[in-house]
């Protein structure tokens, strides 16, 4: 196993059959390569492998029946046993249309309908994994920090930032201190000025972006509630965030890079931590977002002479 893969199982709340896709696409690409072939084996073919013994599928994959049981313990189950009965669920929902077959890549030759089609797919499978996968302790402890915090930072460079642009606005149109960071530099000096009672959000798709680990390590060391939102929970992100939002995304591809589908899940659930802080700060943030409309209105509304 690679030196930043952990095993997550928790004993308490295996994944439901439905978050097991979900999980493999997350956690595939931070494997080691035999622990893939596992995860793409059970992800590929549920009904398959869900009737094969632990040796079966260690033989299936080219692996060990000790990667297999990793790779089982990595997904959240206690054993093989755990995992196989999950993958009998999985079988049953694809079996029900609940959750259909991957589709194909998107071909450079590929006709405009079947691009439209593909990316629809690809686009409500990541919001569905991603929600399936979404952690609502997490979230709901998240939400909490966000509602009652002095005020709020956001780091996140690239498709990121214009996610974390996003969830700024939006909370300040309900009357929060927020700030979206989009140069490195300024996210740090700024995190500086951080402390306990404020929150800082780092937006990461890959958990490893130094220039969004950064200013949040500032934040974390100084006081702050700290908040990852990643597609690697495993990645190094993850040691200086308080609480960490999982997000999905869909196969990359030559024609479909992995800032797309990210970029649609990072969405879901900023949109998931705003309503809740709306909702929590209800009172006061009703009225913000009633000013602000009217603002708005009157901005684009013409003036008489």
């Amino acid at each position: 196993m690679t030196n930043d893969v952990k095993e997550s199982f928790n004993p308490d709340s295996p994944p439901a059959p439905a978050a097991l896709a979900a999980k493999v696409r997350t956690l595939a690409p931070s494997m080691t390569r035999s622990m893939q072939r596992v995860a793409e084996a059970v992800a590929g073919d549920p009904a398959g492998c869900a009737a094969l013994t632990v040796t079966g599928l260690a033989e299936l994959t080219g692996t060990s029946e000790a990667t297999v049981v990793r790779t089982a313990r990595l997904l959240g189950y206690p054993g093989y046993r755990d995992l196989r009965l999950a993958l009998a669920g999985l079988a049953a929902h694809q079996q029900s249309g609940r959750a259909p077959a991957v589709t194909a890549d998107i071909a450079v030759d590929d006709p405009i309908a079947d691009v439209v089609a593909k990316l629809a797919y690809d686009e409500q499978q990541t919001l569905a994994d991603t929600a399936a996968g979404l952690d609502t302790v997490q979230l709901g402890a998240a939400v909490a920090a966000a509602a009652t915090a002095r005020r709020i930072d956001v780091y996140g460079v690239g498709a990121s930032s214009l996610v974390g642009q996003d969830l700024a606005q939006k909370l300040l149109r309900i009357g929060l201190i927020a700030h979206a960071h989009v140069d490195p530099h300024l996210a740090v000096t700024n995190a500086v000025q951080l402390r306990s009672g404020d929150v800082a959000i780092a937006i990461t798709h890959s958990g490893s972006t130094g220039d969004v680990i950064e200013p949040l390590r500032v934040a974390f060391d100084r006081g702050a509630t700290t908040i990852a939102i990643t597609g690697r929970p495993d990645g190094p992100v993850s040691q200086y965030a308080d609480h960490v939002l999982t997000t999905s995304t869909a196969r990359e591809s030559e024609l479909r890079p992995a800032a797309m589908s990210s970029r649609t899940s990072q969405l879901l659930v900023v949109d998931c931590l705003f309503i809740g802080v709306a909702q929590r700060t209800y009172e006061t943030a009703a009225p913000a977002l009633s000013a602000s409309y009217e603002a708005l209105a009157h901005r684009h509304t013409p003036r008489s002479r």
